[in-house]
């Protein structure tokens, strides 16, 4: 009795320690995974904080009296007189009305508050409507970046203010009068980059990731699938083939900066092809998804039944019709969820495409695949490297925008695998 007690108690002890290491085991997860959730926590809040500013603009709306003596302008059609039109006077004068105790003596300081493209922008309103030479309209324009830092960002000690004392009264005055007001920024969709943050936006780099992406999915896709393809199903086991499984793995692994390399090299210094251009950001990003299409694909014609290939060739069905009418549909789920985070990979690149040129600073939209563009992570890196504190704001922005393509192109992918996907 008392051996077989001793052992029961020897047992209970050693139960009692497996409990108390899974319940050790269980709260290591845990305390992992709320680590992980405080970093996300922290760098979302951090982002957030200092985009969402960037997602208005600060203007001014005033009556501006378009007086063609004063712009030097009798005909609005005339392509000649307009290049040749003083389009500032009009706003400045239009602006001194509205400030304060301003006059013709601190003109200077009234006019650092106006863009400096808000002539251009009153170019183009006249352009489109040139029965206005002449009358009083109430116009909206961008305001200085000054204001607008002043305007989002007073009494932040992270931006620095530029405006002088007497100019920072004006603008609260202005704010008071509904003169200067805050809005959403369309801007920052509808325009390119710019030296000036107000007037900088990312439809350049976007256009510029969706022409870099087109290339990279029309090339990967199809060579990644049937690279999968072929070595799972027609390939020989042989060391050749071993090396080859060996290789797509390794270069899986390989650091995207290689790969930029690798296209410098090829692409732009052997085939002379033109930097900066979105067929070669594709080229690149191609050789770069390649290894991942491939295994994810691979994976997908593993997971297909024997039973489905023994069912299809036992009612005659070739080797072809089996891979293509049987296999492929069946695995067709798991390649497209692979190609989709391989994608969505490439899509956040930076390093690789640096390298080919494409951090040239591009104002104008790409209209086509061999027109200089750059892409949306290189944006982001150019705005965070910028002197201009107005930037930060811009670039936290993008990448918002980034991390919703992001997310968007991962749930894509979720849904297509629950909505396609079939169980045996």
């Amino acid at each position: 009795m008392t051996d077989q007690r001793s052992q029961a108690e020897i047992v209970r002890q050693s139960l009692k320690r497996r409990y108390r290491k899974e319940r050790r085991f269980r709260a290591y997860g845990i305390l992992a995974i709320a680590i992980a959730l405080s970093a996300l926590v922290v760098l979302f809040t951090d982002i957030i904080g200092k985009g969402y500013t960037g997602f208005t603009k600060t203007t001014i709306t005033m009556e501006v009296n378009l007086d063609g003596e004063m712009m030097y302008l009798d005909d609005a059609t005339d392509e000649k007189q307009m290049k040749m039109a003083d389009f500032v006077e009009p706003l400045l004068q239009a602006l001194i009305k509205q400030v304060p105790g301003a006059t013709e003596e601190n003109r200077e300081a009234v006019r650092d508050l106006l863009n400096p493209y808000a002539s251009n922008e009153l170019r183009e309103m006249l352009q489109a409507n040139p029965d206005w030479l002449g009358t009083t309209q109430t116009l909206t324009v961008l305001a200085h970046t000054d204001v607008d830092v002043y305007a989002k960002h007073a009494g932040d000690s992270a931006y620095s203010i530029k405006l002088s004392e007497r100019q920072q009264q004006w603008v609260d005055q202005l704010i008071e009068k509904g003169v200067v007001q805050t809005s959403f920024n369309d801007v920052f969709f509808t325009s390119g980059d710019s030296r000036d943050p107000s007037r900088a936006g990312i439809l350049g780099a976007v256009v510029g990731s969706l022409l870099t992406m087109i290339v990279t999915l029309v090339l990967s896709f199809p060579i990644g699938v049937a690279a999968a393809i072929y070595l799972e199903e027609f390939a020989p086991q042989n060391k050749l083939t071993d090396f080859i499984e060996v290789n797509i793995n390794n270069l899986a692994a390989v650091p995207s900066i290689i790969f930029g390399l690798l296209g410098l090299a090829v692409f732009i210094n052997l085939f002379g092809m033109p930097r900066s251009v979105p067929v070669v950001g594709g080229l690149v990003l191609t050789l770069m998804t390649l290894p991942t299409i491939i295994i994810s694909s691979r994976a997908a014609i593993k997971s297909v039944p024997p039973s489905i290939r023994e069912a299809a060739e036992g009612i005659g069905a070739s080797k072809m019709q089996v891979v293509l009418h049987h296999v492929l549909p069946l695995a067709m789920p798991g390649m497209l969820t692979g190609s989709i985070i391989g994608m969505a990979q490439a899509l956040g690149e930076t390093a690789p495409l640096l390298l080919i040129g494409m951090v040239a600073f591009i104002v104008d939209v790409p209209g086509g695949f061999f027109e200089s563009a750059t892409v949306l992570p290189v944006q982001v890196f150019l705005w965070a490297g910028s002197p201009e504190l107005a930037f930060i704001e811009r670039a936290s922005a993008a990448i918002m925008v980034l991390l919703a393509f992001l997310v968007s192109m991962n749930a894509l992918a979720i849904g297509l695998r629950k909505r396609l996907e079939r169980r045996w």
